[in-house]
């Protein structure tokens, strides 16, 4: 019988669909274990072969961890939410909503194909009102807490309120804005309801804040760094500037040790753990006040050596920095505004990156020295970020290269304060350390000493004090969207109100256009009702709330949540998806508890990934779960290439030459669609010139009589025209064998290129498993019972030794070498003619994760009826491994002429006597006696004539 994989594939496909026979329990007397994989997000692409890498990897351990007689749970849904499906929207007219279900359907067509073992009960998508109903109630819950220092820990915004009416402000430590004036109880008790909600939004851990963001004009919206690429948005590669704006926050810096910290206690990669490390950017050292003469004001800023503080020369303010406008003299306001005005359009990720150009502008101004009071001039350079520390540096050029560099470059004076220490531009580094000389009270002291001191003093004179600063900043949580989570949030005299938990969730309403209204507000701004009604508790329009006898309420938030509010407690839900009255119920999360193992891409590192375990702090400190991580073991899959293809043009002329004919020509190489491509690497240039018609007319330069074209490993990306679809895969060779080929191509966490020719080997394996349980006449099947292991010795070594070799890959996510594995197993298994159930009925069972298709036919001709992921996993036994007998070469004056198989007990007399007396020995010697037998117990046996 022929392998059919295109009708098996189809038939256990629609069987565990309608069998539901990857649903989880909730309740079980099994240990649970949990399995993810990152949110996909559904593009109109679809799925190419590069996409279900770490989701094979995750149904592979998955499959595995069933057999393993856990209980697992193995969901999945959509982050459907996002920007793509907003500008098709803006470009066609088509609802996102349209588009996004569009896509969905595809992708889901798509990863059934390739046989997943996914909890589809579950499902869950990011932009239905009933999952975004607890995106938004996660929101007040961050709006209604506060971060207590003290206690290291979030609490309700109501305990904090007790607190200012009982004893005011002093003694509170709190996660909150800088420069909030002290009050008493008295005076809190006297504040207006207004005046006491512009305190509290200044502690709540989601506040609204004017701040600087990278606004994209073309896409009209805020972006996040991670989508910004070279100054640019990476979705349309629009101009990016820096604006500000008025923003709702994530106050994350409030968990920066906390997230640090914890680090330790998870299973990730250390190179992922220093990529957060970094991120978050711990720094321990000084804040100083700068008094900035005949103004009112002061610069603030952090340091880690107060000790260089003798060695301040200038200070420099990032150009976006509040006080610029505020402190610039008439003379220098038309250079500095034009100096702010190109700043605008760099990002912060080029002006960190740029370290060679030095550009900057004097504002005229000068600050007092803390302790010389001597003048110290304000510059301003764009090397400064706004976004970093608190946007200004005390500048001392003997100590860091960068303020050196800018010192030399506008001739500022550079003071010297290291004792013994040249500080020209060739012997710049080892200051760390270095005794300091000529600085009043810090002269001749060792570097923590000094360190200590300078805080000391400048504490005394109420000038600066010791701080723990990083580099994590809050997060921007608004996008001027229409495709996004509706804040649940109405303003009454512009300051915001919580909608009530009961009213959610509150629905995206239905806009005319998708972009911003005429006058700039975002695009919710065209809603014909966007008015909240506090009195009948539902949305209106403005001419409906205007004439509300009642009144109460008001406008609701124009810009909606970014694209990680739904993707940073996603895995909670799954756990209980269909819950109407908590996002969790408490008997779900405390036994999923977490993630077990979360597969998925690096490039998430500072993005996602810290922000789920930001909002699973929170949901752990305000006692909503149980567990402070959401992912114990996180593994991040490599990238599959493309192998793009390229013909190329001559310069200047509408001829095309084969790639080995291009020698001593000016040649442009132009993408060719890999689909046009054989496995010759030959072109199909009649479907070129069909798919490109610019070259209908072009002079093809052929050799012998083919054009070949030129072959590069890159990024697998639809603009490279590289993509291979797996459906085209699944269709010619099987799901089954895509999975496989995908884990052999690499190590998983490993870049590797995609090579469809490769692909047949896995194939052929498959073809070959599948015969070695049809060996009856004309291929029909057939697997013989003997009833004992007699006579099974070398396949019962090789069926272990593969359980053995199999299961420690999987262990080890070692995937690629579990493939060759199975392809030895078959070979000396067919070549031991084996066709026994006692080997071939838990091979199956070792086989199914990775192919499950064919496991699943082969178990039900075994006479099963149950599928074979309900099996139990073959356990290896180390007996089946331990070598009896050993296989001689018996050698004959150094030249081997036949094996014989011994017992390793046979001591060497009893080898001899074994040897001597086989007719094979007889007929070497044809009668005469050998001069000397030479025999190593377990090794060889060499006879001398």
């Amino acid at each position: 019988m022929s392998y059919h994989f295109n009708e098996i594939e189809a038939k256990w496909q629609k069987y565990w669909a309608g069998n539901q026979t990857f649903k989880a329990s909730n309740s079980s007397d099994k240990e649970k274990f949990y399995v993810l994989d990152m949110f996909p997000y559904p593009s109109g692409a679809g799925l190419h072969v590069g996409h279900p890498l770490g989701y094979i990897a995750s149904d592979i351990y998955a499959r595995y961890k069933r057999h393993k007689g856990f209980n697992v749970l193995h969901p999945q849904g959509y982050d459907s939410f996002g920007l793509p499906a907003e500008q098709y929207a803006i470009q066609t007219g088509q609802h996102p909503a349209l588009t996004t279900q569009e896509n969905i359907t595809r992708y889901r067509e798509q990863l059934d194909k390739i046989g997943f073992s996914f909890d589809w009960s579950r499902e869950v998508r990011t932009s239905e009102p009933d999952y975004y109903k607890w995106t938004q109630w996660i929101f007040i819950q961050l709006f209604d807490s506060w971060y207590d220092i003290a206690a290291d820990k979030a609490r309700p915004i109501s305990e904090l309120t007790a607190i200012f009416s009982a004893e005011g402000n002093p003694t509170v430590k709190a996660a909150c804005d800088d420069e909030i004036p002290a009050f008493s109880a008295s005076d809190w008790n006297s504040y207006s309801s207004e005046e006491q909600q512009k305190i509290l939004l200044k502690y709540r851990l989601t506040y609204l804040a004017e701040t600087e963001v990278n606004w994209c004009p073309q896409l009209g919206t805020v972006l996040a760094n991670d989508e910004i690429v070279n100054g640019v948005s990476e979705r349309g590669g629009y101009p990016v500037v820096r604006k500000k704006m008025t923003q709702w926050s994530m106050r994350i810096s409030a968990y920066a040790e906390r997230l640090r910290a914890d680090l330790d206690k998870i299973d990730w990669t250390e190179s992922l753990k220093e990529s957060q490390r970094n991120w978050i950017g711990k720094s321990v050292g000084a804040h100083v006040k700068f008094k900035i003469q005949n103004s009112k004001f002061n610069i603030g800023v952090f340091t880690t050596r107060p000790d260089t503080i003798f060695g301040v020369t200038f200070m420099t303010l990032a150009p976006e920095h509040d006080l610029v406008a505020k402190i610039t003299t008439d003379e220098q306001r038309e250079e500095v505004e034009a100096y702010v005005k190109a700043s605008a359009k760099r990002s912060e990720r080029e002006r960190m990156a740029d370290v060679k150009t030095i550009t900057g502008v004097f504002t005229g101004a000068y600050a007092e020295h803390p302790f010389t009071k001597e003048p110290v001039p304000i510059w301003i350079g764009d090397y400064v970020l706004a976004g970093y520390g608190t946007g200004a540096v005390m500048a001392v050029p003997c100590g860091d290269q960068r303020d050196y560099d800018f010192a030399k470059h506008f001739n500022i004076p550079i003071k010297n304060i290291f004792e013994n220490v040249d500080i020209s531009e060739e012997a710049f580094s080892g200051k760390e350390g270095c005794i300091i000389a000529n600085s009043d009270f810090l002269s001749g002291l060792p570097y923590k000493e000094a360190l200590a001191k300078a805080i000391e003093e400048l504490e005394k004179i109420g000038l600066g004090s010791g701080k723990t600063n990083y580099r994590l900043r809050d997060a921007v949580f608004s996008r001027q969207r229409y495709w996004g989570e509706p804040f649940p949030v109405y303003y009454v005299n512009g300051l915001p109100q919580m909608i009530d938990k009961e009213h959610l969730p509150l629905r995206l309403p239905d806009v005319e256009k998708y972009l911003p209204t005429e006058e700039g507000e975002p695009p919710l701004g065209r809603a014909e009702k966007w008015y909240w009604d506090n009195e009948k508790k539902e949305v209106v329009s403005k001419e409906e709330f205007e004439s509300s006898p009642n009144g109460g309420g008001g406008g609701l938030e124009l810009n909606t949540m970014p694209g990680w509010a739904g993707s940073s407690w996603y895995w909670f839900r799954y756990m209980d998806a269909h819950n109407k009255e908590e996002f969790v119920s408490k008997e779900a999360q405390e036994y999923w508890e977490n993630v077990d193992l979360y597969i998925g891409g690096s490039e998430h590192a500072t993005g996602h990934l810290l922000y789920s375990r930001f909002w699973t702090k929170f949901l752990y400190d305000r006692g909503f779960v149980s567990v402070e991580e959401p992912f114990k073991k996180l593994i991040n899959q490599g990238m599959i290439l493309g192998q793009s293809a390229f013909v190329y043009r001559i310069e200047g002329e509408n001829t095309l030459v084969s790639k080995n004919l291009t020698d001593g020509k000016k040649v442009q190489p132009v993408h060719a669609d890999v689909s046009l491509v054989n496995f010759s690497d030959e072109l199909d240039i009649e479907a070129f010139k069909k798919w490109r018609p610019e070259f209908e007319n072009a002079q093809f330069i052929m050799e012998n009589g083919a054009f070949i074209v030129g072959r590069e490993v890159e990024k697998m990306s639809k603009s490279k025209y590289n993509v291979v679809n797996p459906d085209e895969i699944c269709e010619q060779y099987g799901a089954d064998t895509l999975r496989m080929y995908e884990m052999f191509l690499g190590p998983l966490e490993q870049a590797k290129p995609w090579n469809t020719a490769g692909i047949t080997g896995v194939h052929s394996f498959l073809k070959k498993f599948w015969k070695l349980y049809h060996s009856g006449p004309n291929g029909s099947f057939h697997v013989s019972d003997f009833a004992t292991s007699q006579g099974l010795g070398e396949p019962l070594k090789t069926l272990h030794k593969t359980i053995k070799k199999v299961t420690e890959d999987i262990e080890a996510f070692s995937f690629n070498t579990s493939v060759s594995t199975f392809m030895i197993c078959v070979n000396e298994l067919m070549a031991q003619k084996c066709d026994n159930r006692e080997i071939l009925e838990p091979l199956v069972i070792l086989l199914a994760p990775y192919a499950p298709h064919i496991a699943e036919e082969l178990w039900q001709k075994l006479g099963h009826t149950e599928s074979v992921s309900t099996a139990a996993y073959p356990v290896f036994e180390e007996k089946y491994l331990v070598e009896s007998t050993k296989l001689y070469p018996v050698s004959f004056n150094g030249k081997m002429r036949f094996t014989i198989e011994l017992s390793l007990e046979l001591n060497k007399d009893e080898i001899e006597k074994a040897v001597m007396q086989d007719e094979r020995t007889q007929k070497q010697l044809e009668g005469r006696a050998p001069k000397k037998v030479i025999i190593v117990p377990g090794k060889i046996v060499n006879i001398v004539g």
